[in-house]
């Protein structure tokens, strides 16, 4: 008897052959890139260095040293509605969040609600999570969430990520977060903090915590959501310390020399001129040395706060490396929108009606005076459509892909609702026609930047446009229409000379005014925008 014929010896030999056959075929290995979403919250177009600002950022700075910034690209001038675009790709009254969220003080939804207004995402949209999600990426989020408080049905967990740490609603403090403006993860309520915290250095914590936890070579995204330099001005000390006494030359001496690095750089046209200084802030000259004092320290307080960012991207950008992972990773930076002058005088001192909540303590912000240097060149502010209010920093870095000269800036006009777009084209990922339960979605609404970031021709958007509480905004071209509310007329401003919008030429050109009014209530009646009056009232 031949002992190869026996059962039990060809067995074992093909077994040994389908071991050595699987030794020799090597496992497919997915080359998609990873993806790391960075928003800061509050912070202006010239805080950062590599836009032009003195605080200390070395490594956000490098970011834009070997990667791509954009000098027109834009947020929505709001927290949650910005949050709302970015993550899904869409219009923020398409997402159900045309005006904000329901804060933890609200009931659980607003009275007389339209499906613009719902102040939570709704279920007609997917968020960047749930696409990739489905397209085999682990997806991970830290930090502030804004999109929906009350209902644990709208909180990310539900809505695409994995694993989720940090804050539900808009604000916190950032040592010691409690009751409802305290810490979830996943989908646990946490007790507040105990020992040493601060929400920058914890965000950043529980970010790499989920990355090294992984357990296969997937793809990954991960969004992390600061709340710094959003108010309160709560800094470590050992941080303010860097810049205490910094800021005793004045915020008009700051926006001058701002203004002129962003020139040097190649941020800003030759032409452009310095808006004005607001006309609520006094001269440096004229303030008091006890007021120069007070507020001085405000600005070192919040320029910590944007130092602690930058050390913490640091850290993430040095774990992406050491782990072999820095070349394949799309990194994105950006605001979700302009310097704050909410609720505050020139000094920062005017009281806020929550101001006793214990998470604030009774520490209030920077004020207007430095508001309006955090948004050098510009005027205005946060909430408003000026410049001032939606123009951000983004840089987007990625070594292994990026073909676009290292350090170049791009001046095309570009906004939010483009990322999701760009997303899809790196990562293969499909958008839905319906998700959920089988809710219909919104079309896309935006272009892929990925053409920009490869040398490749980029479809320009025709027009850009802008609607939040009332506050109005479209761009076509050069041509930017801005109006402030129901009741005022249309302002023009050619964008390629006058980009802080300090000279309204709507007189001169009535035909543009006509053109972009029009696209703009026929947008506005497609999007389902309320008239401001109508909509506070929800």
């Amino acid at each position: 008897m031949n002992l190869l014929d026996t059962p039990i010896i060809r067995l074992i030999l093909v077994t040994g052959l389908c071991v050595l056959s699987c030794q020799r075929t090597p496992q497919p290995v997915d080359s998609r890139p990873n993806i790391v979403l960075v928003m800061v919250d509050d912070m202006g177009y010239s805080d950062i260095g590599c836009y032009g600002g003195e605080i200390s950022t070395p490594n956000i700075d490098e970011l834009a040293q070997k990667g791509l910034r954009f000098s027109q690209f834009y947020n929505t001038a709001r927290c949650c509605p910005t949050r709302a675009s970015l993550m899904t790709g869409l219009f923020p009254h398409q997402t159900g969040i045309g005006h904000m969220t329901l804060p933890p003080t609200k009931p659980q939804r607003y009275e007389g609600w339209t499906e613009s207004y719902v102040g939570y995402l709704n279920r007609n949209c997917v968020t960047m999570a749930e696409v990739l999600g489905e397209a085999g990426y682990h997806t991970y989020m830290s930090g502030k969430w804004h999109l929906g408080y009350h209902d644990e049905n709208h909180w990310p967990r539900q809505r695409g990520f994995d694993r989720y740490y940090g804050i539900i609603p808009g604000a916190s403090s950032y040592f010691r977060p409690q009751g409802k403006r305290g810490l979830t993860l996943d989908n646990t309520q946490l007790a507040p903090p105990d020992t040493a915290y601060y929400t920058t250095d914890a965000f950043t914590s529980y970010a790499i915590d989920f990355l090294e936890a992984q357990q296969d070579d997937q793809p990954f995204f991960l969004y992390l959501a600061y709340n710094a330099p959003h108010w309160p001005l709560h800094a470590k000390e050992e941080d303010i310390e860097r810049f205490r006494g910094r800021y005793e030359m004045g915020w008009d001496s700051v926006r001058a020399a701002r203004f002129a690095r962003q020139k040097d750089l190649g941020l800003l046209d030759p032409q452009v001129k310095l808006s004005p200084r607001d006309e609520r802030v006094r001269p440096w000259a004229e303030l008091t040395q006890g007021e120069k004092d007070s507020t001085g320290y405000r600005m070192a307080v919040y320029a910590a706060q944007i130092y602690s960012v930058d050390q913490n991207l640091g850290r993430l950008t040095e774990y992406l490396k050491n782990e072999g992972k820095w070349e394949n990773t799309v990194f994105m930076f950006l605001s979700d929108n302009g310097g704050c002058a909410e609720m505050y005088d020139e000094l920062g001192t005017k009281p806020m009606s929550f101001i006793n909540d214990v998470n604030f303590g009774g520490a209030v912000s920077y004020g207007i005076g430095w508001a309006n240097a955090s948004n050098t060149p510009f005027h205005e502010y946060k909430v408003r459509t000026y410049e001032g209010g939606i123009a951000t920093p983004l840089i987007i870095h990625w070594p292994k892909g990026m073909q676009a000269t290292p350090g170049s800036i791009s001046h095309e006009a570009t906004y939010l609702i483009d990322l999701m777009p760009t997303l899809l084209e790196l990562t293969g990922a499909s958008y839905p026609k319906t998700f959920h339960q089988g809710d219909s979605i919104h079309p896309l609404e935006g272009n892929s930047l990925l053409p920009l970031l490869t040398d490749k021709p980029y479809n320009s958007h025709e027009y850009l446009v802008w609607e939040h509480q009332g506050f109005q905004a479209i761009r076509k071209g050069k041509w930017k229409g801005v109006k402030q509310l129901e009741d005022t007329e249309w302002e023009l401003y050619d964008l390629e000379v006058d980009r802080t919008e300090t000279n309204n030429i709507a007189d001169l050109h009535p035909t543009v005014v006509a053109d972009l009014a029009s696209y703009w209530e026929q947008w506005a009646k497609d999007k389902k925008v309320l008239p401001k009056k109508k909509a506070m009232e929800l």
